[in-house]
């Protein structure tokens, strides 16, 4: 009886970790995209995550709209914030040492958090009646709309970009532009509008994925915080600067957290995050699809 009962609950946190985790890999996607095509780490990615469920909870409190439709808004509205955070911020330290590059963002970080904290206070806010859309069966499993939903969208979105960067021109210019930013110049490749077109595909897919996780979590100004350690743990388990490994790793942190978290200890399924990250530094740095260099 106690093994049934055990192996019902791990079918259950596994296909909650599963939707989960699609959704990591899309707000780590962003993070691991920028690093990919120009090499700098960005600090405040949860950040964006942040002002994107701040934007969708907006939308839905003064316009009635709710999540999925706020999608179309948020996510261009976001497309945009990135291209003016490249030409604005990103461009200018670019070229500059790893250390600026760190601070800068970090300063990114800051400006953004204490900004939320200014416009929106420190109230918890949220969209309450998405919590009453009902559920679907997943393997037997009762798994609510919106996150099935959110997963669906997770994964379009991953396969868009895939196709965007394979089947396209521009996606094959940015491929050349990660790959040697000389070489692609002398082909005639527009370097910086590859990288501020990479920042605002990074911060569109971040804000997409914000405006996926307002029906099943509140958002606040320090949110972020959590979602930072997710998005890192994805990109080092899967793979620094790969989308598949964005993917990959997502999903893995999404099974850790809720599998581990549900059979042993709830309040520390963060920590079980941070020790497969700190793992995965010491045992496979290039992460679980990236090539050792």
């Amino acid at each position: 009886m106690g093994a049934a009962v055990d192996l019902d609950l791990l079918l259950h946190a596994a296909v909650n970790g599963l939707t989960l985790g699609l959704v990591y890999a899309l707000v780590a996607l962003g993070l691991s995209f920028i690093w990919g095509v120009m090499d700098v780490v960005n600090l405040a990615h949860a950040e964006y995550l942040m002002l994107a469920m701040y934007a969708t909870y907006w939308v839905w409190a003064l316009g009635r709209i709710s999540p999925g439709a706020a999608i179309p808004i948020v996510v261009p509205l976001f497309f945009v914030l990135g291209w003016l955070t490249y030409q604005l911020l990103v461009r200018h330290i670019l070229r500059a040492p790893l250390a600026t590059q760190i601070f800068a963002t970090f300063g990114l970080l800051f400006f953004l958090r204490y900004g939320a904290f200014a416009a929106f206070g420190p109230n918890v806010r949220g969209v309450l009646e998405a919590g009453a859309a009902g559920s679907i069966l997943l393997f037997g499993v009762p798994v609510a709309v919106p996150k099935v939903i959110a997963a669906a969208v997770s994964l379009a979105a991953f396969a868009g970009l895939t196709v965007l960067l394979r089947r396209t021109k521009t996606g094959r210019a940015l491929q050349a532009t990660a790959q040697n930013r000389d070489v692609a110049l002398a082909l005639g490749i527009p370097t910086e509008q590859m990288y501020a077109l990479a920042w605002a595909i990074s911060i569109a897919s971040v804000g997409l994925a914000g405006a996926l996780l307002v029906p099943f979590y509140q958002v606040s100004p320090t949110i972020g915080d959590a979602f930072l350690l997710i998005a890192f743990a994805s990109v080092v388990l899967g793979g620094f600067g790969r989308v598949d490994g964005a993917l990959v790793g997502g999903i893995c942190i999404g099974l850790v957290e809720n599998v581990l978290g549900t059979l042993l200890l709830p309040t520390f399924k963060l920590l079980f995050v941070f020790v497969v990250f700190v793992l995965m530094l010491l045992v496979r740095p290039e992460g679980l699809v990236g090539e050792p260099q």
